[in-house]
């Protein structure tokens, strides 16, 4: 490997997929790498929503950083928040104590936030799904009211409607509703005495015309066939104008709301207007064919926060896939570079998209072959197992899993305090 202690410093900004995968890879380089993140583990994110929906708990699909990476020599993990970039000194800024970090090379993986479209009022009222917080508040929201009709019924008096809205039809909106239905109608109907869990309303607003709106168009259609035969209700053509408490707005329609999600969009982590003011309106930056940024040959940005375009022209999505290989590209041309190489552009392959809607019905469309129903749901479950970091989390899950497909129940049904 070379006498990496005397090597060029390359600091990772984020312990997400991007960043975790830059980091493995880089490792084997001459080269002190230095990961920084506000967390101090990485959560597998594909698999937030069924600790939303109390199918998982926390552990599962989080794992330490350190642990991670510790069997690596050459990495050092550092908890602390990014503030800000002096480019031209070749700094990153950390928050509290006013630390620098000095680099050779750069890499920022600082992934993607929620996006209320200017509404920013509307977060307490209507929570989306990013973290192992997030997962931990809607949990509770969703337990908690059915708590507390179940307390106005036995009281005597009206609980009113159990109504559950998801604004957004992307993947996460898909899950959270598919999964939110299954728990009223199978999961908790014999936990409750003055209720009927299965008269709950789940609802799935989707402001395109089609659910799954990036998905091959039969797709989208399978998906939403199989989300009204859990219950869901599901309507297109839909735009949110106002979340308010207790209800929301779709036009001059209003619709009660017991617990309301927001799915509906994502915005890039706000480091990327203090690298670059030329961002789009999701907050990416344009990046050149190897990832780095323009006129800073030596800065590297991936994952959600990069605008990176396809040989069609069309920007790269903001899934997982793409970090991960964005993050062992930038490696490996940091690796040519040291040995005097020149760098190589970065492809993306598409290995396809996944999505589940509940118990035994799921949409894939992996390498241009298009699934539905149960074997896409056994091809999702494969998927996600193997990707999966470490195997106490495979095992973990596995075991979750089997228990939930065969007797229709759920994990630990925790009301936490309320997230910070």
């Amino acid at each position: 490997m070379g006498d990496w202690k005397r090597g060029p410093r390359v600091v990772i900004v984020g312990g997400g997929f991007g960043g975790l995968y830059c980091a493995r890879a880089l490792a084997g380089e001459p080269v002190r790498i230095t990961l920084v993140d506000r967390k101090n583990h990485h959560t597998f994110q594909p698999l937030l929503y069924q600790v939303a929906t109390a199918a998982l708990s926390p552990g599962d699909i989080a794992s330490p950083v350190r642990s991670i990476l510790r069997r690596f020599e050459n990495v050092e993990v550092l908890l602390g928040e990014v503030v800000g970039f002096e480019l031209a000194q070749r700094q990153v800024l950390l928050k509290d104590d006013g630390g620098r970090l000095e680099y050779e090379y750069l890499v920022v993986a600082a992934g993607a936030q929620h996006s209320y479209f200017g509404h920013d009022d509307w977060e307490p009222l209507a929570p989306g799904l990013k973290t192992i917080e997030d997962a931990l508040e809607i949990r509770r929201r969703v337990l908690l009211a059915y708590e507390t009709a179940e307390r106005q019924a036995a009281l005597g008096n009206d609980p009113g409607p159990l109504n559950f809205v998801i604004v957004g039809g992307g993947p996460t909106g898909v899950e959270l509703a598919g999964a939110i239905a299954e728990i009223a109608a199978r999961t908790l109907v014999k936990d409750f005495r003055n209720i009927q869990t299965t008269r709950s309303r789940v609802l799935l607003l989707e402001g395109a015309p089609r659910v799954l709106p990036t998905y091959p168009e039969d797709l989208s259609h399978k998906a939403e066939q199989q989300l009204r035969r859990l219950g869901v209700e599901v309507r297109t053509n839909a735009m949110v104008t106002a979340v308010e408490p207790g209800r929301i707005r779709v036009g001059d329609e209003v619709i009660p709301a017991t617990v309301t999600v927001w799915a509906a969009g994502v915005a890039a982590s706000g480091l990327g207007r203090l690298l670059s003011p030329a961002t789009d309106r999701a907050g990416r930056i344009s990046v050149e064919n190897d990832c780095s940024l323009p006129q800073h040959p030596e800065v590297f940005v991936i994952g959600d926060l990069a605008l990176f375009k396809d040989e069609h022209r069309k920007p790269l999505p903001g899934v997982a896939q793409v970090a991960i290989q964005q993050g062992r590209a930038v490696a490996k041309n940091i690796g040519r570079e040291l040995k005097g190489q020149p760098r190589e552009p970065f492809r993306y392959k598409d290995l396809g998209s996944l999505a589940t809607i509940g118990r035994a019905a799921a949409v894939a469309d992996i390498f241009g072959i298009h699934l539905a129903g149960w074997i896409a749901w056994v091809v999702w479950l494969f998927i996600h197992i193997l990707w999966l970091i470490g195997f106490r989390n495979r095992l973990l899950v596995m075991v979750n899993w089997t228990w939930a497909y065969f007797a229709s129940q759920r994990g630990p049904r925790l009301i936490t305090d309320r997230s910070p």
